[in-house]
């Protein structure tokens, strides 16, 4: 990936932040003032989410997944701490927090479960870490968290007196991939431009899908705004306890600092337009779930910002330990 790839993605990065906030605001104003349209706007809400996941499929470099079998040490300490540390972590702060709230405890800790698999790699090449490596890890982070979700629903008690229907996202998850699978094979010899456009177009599909579900779900959403504050302290507790848990295993793999920025990258972002998309499959009609992996994917550029300028001064005391010790 180019620089100005890299750019592109932080530019869409931002960007989708901006549009996040527009798609509740005009969502929320829909559902008030037009019913109507609201109830239209939700009626439209799975084309939208199958369009979502055929894009993030599709977007994803697969052939990337052979090259991280060269770097094993960091590859197996990444999954690691990614699919096994992290969910633990995500469970305890859920449980901490919203115990008794069960549908925005089951948001928070599906927000929690899964990587990023596209803007990491923008900040890891921002605060000069290892992008080669990071390309590779994505699709291995991509399978992982699609095989691993229903697991965790699971695992985690998160549904309580819901049940997931395992088979219909099975057969929702089959739809996108088989259609994203026969789209790069006829489509193989342009598949950087396809990337490059499918890129542009998720934010694009994900700021839509916001603002169907606060459309169509903004009367459900306001009964409960008193939890956003519990909501948010336990993002910001998460978010501190990632980044300890990266720093504290980089240090004890002796990582060099290229690949301890890239842990800090991938441990930290969240994979939220995916799990936005499969857990309005796997669990239909639950708003206050969507909106809470909504809220956190607000807080994680803030968060992924301040990481950039955090790892950048790091690597300038390295820089300047190591031209003492030449000197």
């Amino acid at each position: 990936m180019s620089k100005g790839d890299f750019s592109k993605a932080i530019s869409l990065f931002k960007n989708t932040s901006v549009y996040l906030l527009l798609a509740i605001l005009a969502g929320s104003l829909i559902g008030v003032y037009s019913p109507q349209v609201a109830t239209m706007a939700g009626n439209k809400i799975d084309p939208t989410i199958l369009l979502l996941i055929f894009l993030l499929l599709v977007e994803v470099p697969i052939s990337g997944i052979f090259k991280g079998f060269t770097h094993f040490k960091f590859l197996t300490v990444a999954w690691l701490v990614n699919f096994i540390a992290i969910p633990l972590i995500g469970f305890c702060v859920a449980s901490l927090f919203l115990s008794g709230n069960a549908l925005f405890y089951t948001g928070l800790v599906i927000y929690f479960m899964a990587p990023c698999t596209d803007w990491y790699l923008g900040f890891t090449k921002l605060a000069k870490g290892n992008t080669e490596l990071g390309a590779a890890i994505l699709p291995i982070n991509m399978i992982s968290q699609l095989i691993l979700f229903p697991v965790y629903l699971l695992l985690f008690d998160t549904v309580v007196a819901y049940k997931v229907d395992l088979s219909m996202l099975i057969d929702w998850f089959i739809q996108p991939l088989v259609a994203a699978f026969i789209f790069r094979l006829v489509l193989k010899p342009f598949m950087q431009k396809v990337r490059n456009v499918c890129k542009t177009l998720i934010p694009v599909v994900l700021t839509l899908l916001v603002a169907q579900i606060f459309a169509a779900n903004i009367n459900v959403l306001t009964q409960h705004l008193s939890v956003v504050p519990l909501l948010l302290a336990a993002i910001f507790v998460f978010f501190i306890l990632t980044y300890l848990l990266g720093e504290m295993v980089a240090k004890a793999a002796k990582f060099e600092y290229p690949e301890h920025c890239l842990l800090t990258f991938t441990t930290s972002a969240r994979n939220a337009p995916l799990m936005l998309g499969l857990s309005t499959i796997a669990l239909p009609n639950q708003p206050l779930i969507y909106a809470t992996i909504t809220i956190g994917m607000l807080i994680e550029f803030p968060h992924l910002t301040a990481l950039k300028s955090v790892m950048l001064r790091r690597l300038k005391g390295d820089i300047t330990s190591d031209e003492l010790v030449k000197n």
